[in-house]
């Protein structure tokens, strides 16, 4: 049996022609619209690509060089706010230690911190984000603060202020700040803040308690703690981490004097029990955590290690825009043995679990971290009334932390493990005492 296929054949070729047809009517009306949508995504697009090449190059050029985390970087130390960070934006160089009254040989912590927010919106005097007149008409601040005071039973904070036009800092690096008669730089700090009842009555946007500070003293950073390249200049120029952190100094000699509402105190640097510093950033994280010590004894011998120390930070740090849950930095020099828990550094396999809370007398930190070979357990606690709830703007304006715990004698343990096929091997208990210590959450 024969089949005729030809008038299949016709009606087949119609319909394709029908189709095609179709097809290019769709193309020319379609075509202009695709090339649009193009060509504006093009920014996005590119913005993506600039940010994010920095950060993957900075990443996969880290698995080669794995720098040590105690080393030392004074450029990450150096100003920060240029570009778009001038106009949102803040940085500051912090110190705290411990001093010892001149009479009574009491021991009182104190601390020091050098604070720049928005330089580019600079005017002849300070702007203040909390003045009412300023938040109704959506005023950033912009000024320089200097923040000083001491922890322990009334702690106080002190700020005093500065137009950015009125403060000198050298750029690059090594840094300098001047104000006035305040100094600092990486081999030294000073100066003074004063400020009385009626002032902080008529100023509350200083948010400020009542008292006067004047130190004199010199830095000396044994041991740095380096997040590594989440803070390197690639990653920097990217504007990556919403808000950045450096520890030149998470162990600091300071060697000088102290003078707090009229009492003298000597800081000397085996018992300054230092820390020094920086964050910078376009906003402030939140949960906020830190802890900090070099005042830590070993239970296996029952002596104080000369050469340990510990620094742990962050929270939820955002990358490109994206918040990362429950993510710490953490480091542990164990008598000369760098032990890092980094969550940036994914060969590592760092993990981290906390739980930060308070109860009517105290605030609390339990934290695990670990890595391929070891634990860290760190437990601290810190009296609130030896505590203050520290005062910030945000660079939008805002006062976003109103919890802020801050304080400087916290104590507590850290229980060292090392990993051995599987299991946990205690290495240590040890003792902290004089940890610094920060915790606040905020809603957004």
């Amino acid at each position: 049996m024969s089949y005729d296929y030809s008038e299949f054949a016709k009606k087949a070729s119609e319909f394709v022609e029908q189709i095609g047809e179709e097809a290019k009517k769709a193309a020319k009306d379609v075509g202009p619209i695709l090339s649009d949508l193009a060509e504006k995504a093009k920014p996005a697009v590119e913005s993506i690509k600039e940010k994010a090449t920095p950060v993957f190059y900075d990443v996969t050029s880290s698995f080669s060089e794995k720098p040590h985390l105690n080393t030392s970087d004074i450029s990450r130390d150096a100003f920060m706010l240029k570009g778009k960070l001038s106009t949102q934006g803040y940085d500051w160089w912090w110190h705290s230690f411990t001093g010892t009254h001149s009479k009574t040989g009491e021991q009182k912590a104190f601390f020091v911190e050098y604070f720049v927010i928005n330089p580019g919106l600079a005017e002849d005097e300070p702007v203040f984000g909390q003045f009412p007149e300023n938040i109704q008409n959506g005023k950033k601040p912009s000024y320089v603060m200097i923040k000083a005071g001491a922890w322990g039973k009334n702690a106080k904070q002190i700020h005093r202020f500065f137009s950015f036009k009125d403060v000198t800092i050298t750029p690059g690096a090594p840094y300098s700040l001047t104000a006035s008669d305040c100094y600092a730089s990486e081999g030294r700090i000073t100066g003074s803040v004063n400020v009385s009842e009626e002032e902080k009555t008529a100023h509350p946007e200083w948010m400020s308690d009542v008292g006067r500070m004047k130190w004199s003293l010199s830095v000396d950073k044994k041991t740095a703690y380096n997040v590594g390249y989440g803070a390197s200049r690639p990653v920097r120029d990217a504007a990556a981490f919403e808000m950045y952190w450096h520890a030149e100094g998470m162990k600091t000699e300071y060697s000088g004097t102290v003078e707090y509402n009229g009492e003298l105190y000597y800081v000397s640097p085996e018992s300054s029990f230092g820390y020094a510093d920086k964050n910078w950033g376009a906003d402030f994280t939140s949960p906020w955590i830190w802890l900090s010590s070099w005042d830590i004894t070993s239970n296996n011998t029952g002596e104080r290690l000369k050469n340990t120390v510990f620094d742990i930070g962050g929270g939820r740090p955002a990358v490109l825009g994206m918040k990362l849950e429950n993510k710490l930095l953490g480091a542990i020099v164990y008598e000369g043995q760098e032990i890092e828990f980094n969550f940036s550094k994914a060969w590592m396999n760092p993990k981290t679990r906390f739980k930060c809370y308070e109860t009517d007398e105290e605030v609390v930190w339990h934290i695990e971290q670990e890595n391929t070979a070891f634990v860290m357990q760190t437990s601290i606690h810190c009296r609130k009334e030896d505590m203050l709830l520290i005062n910030y703007e945000a660079p939008n304006g805002t006062k976003k932390h109103n919890r802020l715990w801050n304080g400087g004698n916290g104590e507590g343990t850290i229980r060292l493990y090392r990993k051995d096929r599987g299991e946990r091997i205690l290495l240590d208990v040890l003792t902290v005492k004089h940890a610094g210590c920060e915790w606040g959450t905020f809603s957004e």
